[in-house]
């Protein structure tokens, strides 16, 4: 999982070994001993030892001890929370959640605000720079004390650009400097990833799929994303548009998607699908109690997700028909790369069951049972944090690893 969110530096051995340490203790649950260490990496207790006296002196690195078991009370190694804070940013096409964070990735505070992407990068990206301003002195928090920060936004990256390419529900965003233009306001070095890719990356180091070599991570908000985890390697393809999973076409005769074609599992599923669906049906007489909401041009996909909750059977039917078109694209993901655990979150996953259990009937028959056998469908245990937890382990990754190669 190392080579997934830092490069590896030109270095000698035994600075390679040093960031192989540093993520082993980083991810181990309540620390690791050096004993565990020395195991897991193949070296010495000898040439670890001097591996982790490098990485407390750095201070990156402590020492804590806790009683597990009889005996002497072992001391085990953990990330020193203290040594700095980042920000963990996802943006998505209506609203934007920043975290901040310590080392061990432990939530010190957390903002959320409405954001409409269709206004443009200027006009979005100045909004998130203020929030951050005016929100940061509250915490605590000096901007001298972020390392790095991590902005997970709902489109293709161009990771080495740091910015995205032809994004379908970005309109404006295209081949503008994402990446640059937050590090010159922020002062810190800055890290753009898709959301949904964040979204894995979060759920398999905090949430969900933790352990998991190959993990799914299917984002359902506003329009539709996967992010894909294969053996321990988040996967972006050639142009960093892997896991577009919402422009797979499921109706040729469909209507028409945010990309220009028709059928569209994004068209057909999303947040945006469900809210003009239940607009039609209003409009066609069907009782629902969104029909009290005025003007019924308004109604939004939270709205419909309100209703269901409340029993509604339009809503709830609206919903479950999304379950179902999502489980005919997670089908065939299914087949495609054989994960261990596709995790559903997103805004609209906040529905639980009333959406997964749609999702895995259809999975199951339209899957190879051999996949389907081994595969467990869940929901997103961070909810709607897991873009943002996945942007804080990215932004950590980026600076620790960079300290570290110094």
């Amino acid at each position: 999982m190392t080579t997934t969110v830092w490069q590896i530096p030109r270095s000698n051995v035994k600075n390679l070994n040093k960031h192989a340490a540093l993520d082993l203790i980083r991810f181990a649950a309540g620390g690791i001993s050096r004993i565990e260490l020395s195991r897991q990496i193949g070296l010495t207790r000898a040439a670890v030892t001097s591996i982790v006296n490098d990485l407390i002196e750095a201070g990156l690195v402590r020492e804590t001890s806790g009683k597990r078991g009889g005996g002497r009370n072992p001391i085990y190694l953990e990330i020193n929370p203290d040594f700095g804070r980042v920000l963990g940013i996802d943006i998505g096409a209506t609203h934007v959640t920043i975290v901040l964070a310590n080392c061990l990735a432990q939530v010190l505070d957390e903002v959320n605000a409405p954001l409409d992407i269709i206004q443009g990068p200027e006009i979005c990206l100045t909004q998130v720079e203020k929030i951050i301003k005016e929100w940061l002195p509250k915490t605590g928090t000096t901007a001298n004390e972020i390392l790095a920060a991590a902005v997970g936004v709902p489109g293709p990256v161009v990771s080495d650009a740091g910015m995205v390419g032809a994004p379908p529900i970005m309109p404006g965003w295209g081949n503008f400097p994402i990446r640059d233009w937050l590090e010159e306001r922020f002062g810190c070095p800055v890290s753009l990833g898709n959301d949904a890719e964040f979204g894995a990356l979060g759920e398999w180091a905090f949430g969900a799929g933790r352990g998991e070599k190959n993990l799914a991570y299917i984002k359902v908000g506003t329009g539709v994303g996967a992010g894909l985890l294969l053996d321990g390697q988040i996967y972006r393809g050639t142009t960093g548009s892997a896991g577009e999973i919402g422009h797979i076409t499921l109706n040729e005769n469909g209507p028409i998607c945010s990309c220009g074609n028709r059928g569209c599992l994004e068209a057909l599923a999303g947040g945006r699908s469900i809210a003009l669906r239940a607009r039609e049906g209003i409009n066609k007489g069907r009782r629902t109690m969104l029909a009290e909401i005025d003007p019924v041009s308004s109604i939004n996909a939270q709205d419909v997700i309100a209703a269901a909750r409340r029993g509604d059977l339009f809503s709830q039917q609206l919903v479950t028909e999304s379950g179902a078109h999502l489980g005919t694209a997670i089908a065939s993901l299914v087949n495609l790369i054989n994960p261990g655990i596709v995790v559903v979150g997103g805004g609209i996953a906040q529905l639980g069951d009333l959406l997964l259990d749609p999702i895995r009937q259809t999975v199951k028959q339209r899957s190879l049972k051999v996949s389907w056998q081994a595969v467990r469908i869940s929901a997103a245990v961070l909810g709607r944090r897991s873009s943002a937890m996945g942007a804080v382990a990215q932004a950590l990754s980026m600076s620790l690893h960079q300290i570290t190669q110094v």
